[in-house]
């Protein structure tokens, strides 16, 4: 063995401390690697169900997120132009438009939409309006979308335009 033949000159040498001989090689085998490298596929397949599981709530939130958005853009562009803006949603077709857009924007068939708005709002085609003023204000109201036991709430103040969101 080499090991011993090293050992051994350092002896000849008057060397005390003979080194050390592994008795094998430091390392992984490929077997170990392939293991290891299944807990982990495995570890990362789990969390993927779990996130995936997720996607009744996860669908409505970015659909209440979606109208907050275009209720908050019509508010800044009543501001900024100094015209009146509106946000019409079509309740029988669950979509919704934003004025001085030409962009149709879908709601999931699979989520109920429920809108309370000033009369005046109101269409007998199942339209529903919210508008915002040149001074920020609105007409308020309340958007709510639901997906079975899931409920988001989305508040216009009437008086300053603020929007709020909250799930139930």
């Amino acid at each position: 063995m080499i090991c011993e033949v090293k050992s051994e000159r350092r002896k000849a040498r008057g060397l005390k401390s003979p080194l050390p001989c592994p008795l094998r090689q430091r390392g992984f085998t490929l077997l170990e690697l392939i293991i290891v490298l299944f807990v982990v596929v495995l570890g990362f397949s789990v969390i993927g169900l779990n996130l995936s599981s997720g996607n009744d709530s996860t669908e409505i939130k970015a659909a209440a997120r979606d109208v907050v958005s275009a209720l908050r853009y019509a508010r800044g562009q009543a501001l900024m132009t100094h015209q009146e803006t509106t946000v019409a949603l079509d309740l029988s077709d669950n979509s919704y438009t934003v004025s001085g857009r030409d962009k149709v924007y879908q709601i999931p068939d699979t989520i109920d939409v429920t809108v309370v708005t000033a009369q005046t709002e109101l269409s007998g085609e199942g339209t529903a309006s919210i508008r915002f003023f040149a001074d920020g204000s609105s007409t308020g109201g309340r958007i709510t979308l639901e997906r079975g036991h899931i409920t988001w709430q989305i508040d216009i103040n009437w008086l300053t335009g603020r929007i709020e969101f909250e799930s139930e």
